[in-house]
């Protein structure tokens, strides 16, 4: 028997996706969605696992490190499964994958019509009963300079769009979504927040 370190079994994963799959939220055999992969930081545990995976990203370097690392784990998933292109026009039909996930990506957004384009993006891949796990920067918990409407400038100077927390419920209300934990916020050595917003899609419109 093989045995392999935490390290190489999971990567450099986004501790707050490792607890979706302790929880079993994200388990082997379901399809999933990263979008905005970058350089699969998420999938290494995912592939291992047998999940069926499928990535997207603007960076065709990234995209070419998971197709890589797919074909090093012995997947034997298409390379066409991680594709080049935007979040906002993505190649999958509705209703695709059981869950997605957008870590980092989502306060890029130029503006909020661009972030609206993106999110109704993310939830149109999401099957009924599925999951949207997004990651994100806020401003829950700190205070930054606006610039112009959602777009605050950080603490290393860089312009992101940031949520909060009335916007997420609302959004989440909106979606008819179910919140599958409360909102979770982090501050990042007194420069940024991040907000982990994780969302069921209701099977049915009345449940």
């Amino acid at each position: 028997m093989v045995t392999i370190s935490v390290q190489e079994q999971f990567g450099q994963i986004d501790i707050y996706v490792f607890d979706q799959i302790l929880r079993g939220n994200i388990a082997a055999g379901m399809r999933v969605l990263d979008a905005g992969c970058g350089y699969g930081r998420n999938l290494v545990h995912l592939l291992r696992e047998g999940c069926e995976v499928f990535a997207l990203d603007e960076d065709a370097d990234g995209i070419q490190h998971v197709r890589l690392l797919s074909e090093s784990l012995q997947t034997g998933l298409p390379a066409d499964n991680f594709q080049v292109g935007s979040i906002e026009r993505m190649p999958f039909p509705d209703d695709f994958a059981d869950v997605v996930i957008c870590s980092s990506v989502l306060h890029f957004a130029r503006d909020y019509g661009h972030f609206r384009t993106m999110l109704t993006e993310l939830w149109r891949m999401v099957k009924p009963g599925g999951m949207l796990f997004c990651r994100l920067g806020s401003r829950i918990g700190m205070d930054f300079e606006r610039v112009r409407d959602n777009v605050f400038r950080i603490g290393d100077g860089s312009e992101w769009f940031l949520v909060d927390q009335p916007m997420l419920l609302g959004l989440t209300e909106e979606m008819n979504a179910i919140l599958v934990d409360p909102l979770k916020t982090t501050i990042v050595q007194d420069y940024r927040c991040m907000t982990t917003w994780v969302a069921r899609k209701r099977r049915s419109r009345n449940g």
